[in-house]
């Protein structure tokens, strides 16, 4: 069975309850649905900037429950080589997106993300968008 690394923005669209994205989380099975340290920070940065803090707590909470977070340290040497190669081809991406994306391919997970065309840059990543899906 596939196991997916969700993107921020897919996590922003379940919260938001957009894009059909809390039935295709549903269909893909407990267990198989996980979010990076990277994405956990980023929710956390959002949760912090909202005048609905405890609204937006509880949306964490609730995902957490439902997605396992993935730790980036093992991805880290997959990271540096990526970044090296991309800065060298001229099309380098930002850090967070590319630890989010080498943490995903580290794990032989599918990235579920909006941005397809920007992470289409990583060599063998396996890429979802279940905002046009």
């Amino acid at each position: 069975m596939t196991r997916y690394l969700l993107d921020t923005d897919i996590c922003i669209f379940y919260f938001r309850r957009k894009h059909d994205a809390e039935a295709k989380i549903e269909a893909a099975g407990q267990g198989n649905i996980h979010i990076s340290e990277i994405t956990l920070a980023e929710l956390f940065v959002g949760m912090y900037k909202s005048e609905h803090l405890a609204k937006r707590q509880q949306e964490l909470r609730t995902l957490l429950e439902i997605a396992g977070v993935v730790p980036i340290r093992d991805s880290l040497p997959l990271y540096g080589q990526e970044r090296a190669r991309l800065e060298e081809l001229g099309t380098p991406i930002a850090d967070f997106d590319l630890l989010i994306a080498t943490t995903a391919l580290h794990h032989g997970m599918t990235l579920v993300t909006n941005n397809t065309k920007h992470h289409a840059r990583v060599a063998d990543l396996q890429l979802a968008n279940w905002a046009t899906s």
